[in-house]
């Protein structure tokens, strides 16, 4: 009798050099970018030498610390926002009975997700610009909002699989050993889930430190985020000061995704 084997995608033809040149479609440009970031010449294009000095004078560029603290701010706030309604959303829809228009909630809770940026971008263009009208604010209280709800369904994915993947029996032995809801959330279900919890906040930093187009659609005057003023600077003339910054934050998003890599991976 022939020995049936498991499918693997590894063993078809070709497989292996499909992949390498997949790798080098992917990080081929991004390499490029770190490299030219150390680049001495004023041009983008030309290799100059080694040199550190865009780095130096993007440090010291007062509109990139500017933008770069608001970034910061935007991307902590929203991140706190989304990762706590996100918590909530979690619970509500793996700690409860099924019940009817369950998968309703999920598709609202993940419409960020499916639909175009630029629809939800023009959407919160006209509703903020209908409270700026009435209330006259302007300030970052609106990229704030505007940033927690498109992360809400990021932090969201990792904290649900969290909580699915618990074991009920320790929240179980609470309840017998006459814990209230409360108590047992706090004492057993919250450090159970703070892996999951941590890492939606994570993504959710990453996703709202890195967002450009919610973010010129819903900004005021002087509130330029740091890719934002880095478009910006493309429009006008390009200098490898832009490599530069583009590689700190290439290097802060690469960071943070590790970390989360390493708090939702499977342990034994």
């Amino acid at each position: 009798m022939a020995t049936v084997r498991d499918f693997s995608a590894s063993r078809m033809p070709g497989f292996a050099a499909v992949a390498i040149v997949a790798f080098l479609l992917l990080y081929a440009p991004i390499f490029t970018l770190v490299v030219y970031s150390f680049n001495d010449s004023q041009s983008v294009a030309v290799w100059g030498g080694f040199s550190l000095k865009w780095y130096a004078e993007a440090w010291e560029n007062t509109a990139v610390q500017d933008a770069a603290i608001r970034s910061l701010v935007i991307a902590s706030f929203a991140s706190a926002i989304a990762t706590t309604v996100a918590t909530m959303a979690a619970l509500g829809t793996t700690r409860n009975e099924a019940f009817r228009g369950r998968t309703f909630v999920y598709v609202m809770i993940n419409q960020p997700l499916m639909a175009p940026e630029i629809v939800t971008a023009v959407a919160l263009l006209i509703l903020f610009a209908a409270v700026k009208t009435a209330t006259g604010y302007t300030g970052l209280g609106y990229l704030i909002l505007a940033h927690s709800a498109f992360c809400v369904p990021f932090a969201y994915l990792p904290i649900r699989a969290r909580l699915e993947g618990m074991d009920l029996s320790l929240e179980m032995a609470a309840a017998d050993l006459y814990a209230s809801r409360w108590r047992a959330f706090r004492r057993v279900t919250l450090p159970l889930m703070a892996p999951g919890i941590a890492a939606g906040a994570m993504l959710a930093f990453v996703i709202s430190l890195d967002d450009v187009i919610i973010t010129e659609f819903v900004k005021s005057a002087g509130q330029d985020t740091l890719p934002t003023y880095m478009l910006g600077q493309l429009r006008r003339v390009v200098t490898p000061e832009v490599n530069a910054i583009s590689t700190a934050l290439l290097g802060l998003t690469v960071i943070l995704l590790t970390a989360f890599f390493l708090l939702t991976r499977k342990r034994d």
